[in-house]
């Protein structure tokens, strides 16, 4: 078994679960669309799209900043960093812009 093995398993589960949010939050935004009388404008579901791979590309390169923090590679830093900022704004941006694009539906 590798060193430290529980944390990097940690890692990779909270980088799953970036991944699920981002799948969740993009799922329902689309199914949102489809639920209106008229079809949702392309560049709505687009948005939502490009929205969810950011977060998932994010994220992917939060797991590896962390993964070379884990092996000692890098000074640790309890702080948060611009990415874990960017990550949360992204996904309230996510959540607002279903919101939004619910109550154009409506």
């Amino acid at each position: 078994m590798p060193d430290r093995f529980n944390d990097h398993a940690a890692n990779e589960r909270t980088f799953l679960a970036w991944v699920r949010t981002a799948v969740a939050v993009v799922g329902f935004g689309l199914a949102a669309g489809r639920l209106g009388t008229q079809p949702p404008p392309v560049r709505s579901e687009f948005t939502l799209l490009v929205m969810g791979a950011v977060i998932i590309l994010l994220a992917y390169l939060r797991m590896r900043i962390q993964r070379d923090r884990i092996e000692g590679l890098t000074k640790v830093d309890d702080r948060a960093r611009p990415v874990d900022w960017l990550l949360t704004g992204l996904v309230l941006s996510l959540f607002a812009l279903v919101g939004f694009f619910t109550l154009h539906l409506a």
